[in-house]
């Protein structure tokens, strides 16, 4: 008998439709998650291109590993967010600081011919291009960039080097960053990467700049058109950026996934089970993202398991009533890595396994009563956001072993 037939609730991102995020388990309209999202949004499909999904859609997101494009996507959950760069593609309305431009000069990170060649067009420092936009204290701009004979680019809200990154393409890091400003590159199919600056300040900033260079100083030489291809500005106002939300002459707003009501009373055990779940965070933000299980109308009784609002913690709960909760936290190394996470629930004893280790096993005072519900969030008020490779519920409690090997 497989460990897997104990299963009530196997969501493995595969199956949806309008409104819909398939279980393979039940197999029931019941059984489904019902999803929502008043906006389109977009995703990394299978070919490791950007794409657009419509209103309502869940999103199945291929993860890229040092730009390679895995065989099985995740199911990728976000908060609301906007795009406040109004051209997020059209650089001919951007500002230029001592650099030139030619638009659809290459294959951008959608597949289509519309990505913009920057170079510079005398030699010196921070030479590219930027755009005004309201001011913010704490903002993320990212931009995709690929070489184009110049190896580096600067990515900020100045074209001055105490505002901005500088990103290294040829050697994939993160070459400079000024004061109170964190970089991030990662790697896309075809040569691009994405890169973000993020800056936390208490000094607004509302120059967002895009530029070329050939050393983590940001100074460039004129050798003809050598220089970047650059896609798709973005421009937020939170520590850090999210799915590529397209702009064409004013600012634009992704809405939240939400994603919920998946199961009956008849798939989960009161009495004991096993919550397990393959997840990574978008962010290491010290918000609340948390999956439960209900009883469908309060949050007197729950099985809860997801991020804490401390750095990469987890927090998992367990409520029997309206006064009774057990509730335990747990460090880990890293909350936007994939960790596989089980949670057992029993009489008189809860556990938790990560990543194929006890984490910790302490007794509870009761166990919840009428569990009928799983949902991606906490009674409405703090819904998971990240990535989800595998979410199933066992309605039996599993051994050590089994808890070990599912976790591995």
């Amino acid at each position: 008998m497989s460990i897997y037939d104990k299963a009530g609730v196997v969501q493995i991102p595969s199956g949806y439709s309008a409104g819909t995020l398939y279980n393979v388990l039940p197999n029931t309209a019941d059984g489904d998650f019902d999803f929502t999202r008043g906006s389109s949004a977009t995703r990394v499909n299978k070919d490791g291109l950007i794409e657009s999904v419509a209103t309502n859609t869940p999103r199945l997101d291929y993860p890229l590993i040092d730009g390679v494009v895995q065989d099985c996507p995740a199911l990728l959950l976000e908060p609301s967010r906007t795009n406040n760069m109004s051209h997020s593609e059209d650089f001919s309305v951007y500002a230029s600081a001592a650099a030139s431009r030619t638009a659809n000069a290459g294959t951008s990170p959608t597949g289509e011919n519309n990505a913009t060649l920057i170079h510079p067009s005398s030699s010196g420092s921070n030479r590219g291009f930027y755009k005004f936009t309201a001011t913010s204290t704490t903002a993320t701009l990212s931009c995709f960039v690929k070489r184009s004979g110049k190896n580096f680019a600067i990515l900020g809200t100045d074209n001055n080097s105490t505002y901005y990154c500088v990103f290294d393409l040829e050697n994939e890091n993160v070459a400079y960053e000024a004061t109170n400003y964190t970089g991030k590159i990662e790697k896309y199919s075809n040569g691009w990467y994405r890169i973000s600056s993020t800056y936390v300040s208490s000094t607004a900033q509302n120059y967002p700049f895009i530029g070329v260079a050939d050393n983590s100083s940001g100074s460039v030489t004129v050798d003809g058109t050598n220089g970047i291809l650059i896609f798709g500005m973005q421009y937020e106002y939170n520590s850090y950026a999210t799915s590529y939300i397209q702009t064409s002459g004013a600012a634009v707003t992704r809405s939240a996934d939400v994603c919920n009501g998946a199961g009956t009373s008849a798939e989960f055990n009161d009495s004991e089970g096993v919550l397990f779940a393959e997840i990574a965070a978008l962010a290491d933000d010290a918000s609340l993202r948390l999956i439960q299980i209900n009883d469908g109308s309060t949050v007197n009784n729950m099985v809860t398991l997801g991020y804490n609002s401390a750095s990469n913690q987890l927090l998992v709960q367990i409520r029997s009533g309206a006064g009774t909760t057990n509730a335990f936290t747990h460090n880990i190394t890293d909350v936007t890595l994939y960790n596989k996470l089980a949670l057992k629930y029993e009489q008189n004893t809860a556990t938790l396994y990560v990543n194929g280790f006890e984490a910790f096993s302490s007794s509870i005072t009761a166990t919840p009563i009428g569990l009928s519900e799983l949902d991606f969030d906490y009674n409405g008020g703090f819904p998971f956001y990240g990535k989800v490779k595998q979410l199933i519920y066992f309605n039996e409690a599993l051994t050590d072993s089994e808890l070990e090997q599912l976790t591995s």
